[in-house]
């Protein structure tokens, strides 16, 4: 009959689920997927109590999470993109509106003095 230390195994048991949730961090940031309690707690096959629970690991998904809500998803990158293009397709029409108008300005003056030429011969 072997004797066990209790402590001994909650310790091994300990630093298999920090290897766990270790090796389950990596494989998220490594996909780029969103860090949290969930998908942490999910991916390692731990409960998210064990991750609040261990001051370690806690801090450290915190910490991630932070960064990524720092980071602009692909969508707000994308808004952005399509609001500079907005601005830039309407400068450009504003620029093309004002020439016409000049254009349009420049043909009724050359209109107008044909018309006085033409008044003049009758």
């Amino acid at each position: 009959m072997e004797i066990f230390d209790s402590n001994l195994i909650t310790h091994g048991l300990i630093l298999k689920t920090i290897q766990r949730v270790d090796e389950s961090i990596r494989r998220l940031v490594k996909a780029k997927e969103s860090i949290n309690f969930n998908s942490v707690a999910t991916d390692a096959g731990v409960s998210k109590a064990t991750l609040y629970n261990n001051p370690e690991i806690r801090g450290r998904i915190e910490s991630l999470r932070q960064q990524q809500a720092q980071v602009p998803t692909p969508k707000q990158i994308k808004r952005e993109m399509d609001e500079n293009n907005k601005d830039a397709i309407i400068a450009s029409l504003k620029r093309k509106m004002k020439k016409l108008e000049d254009d349009n300005k420049k043909l009724r003056e050359q209109l107008d003095f044909s018309y006085a030429e033409v008044y003049q011969r009758i």
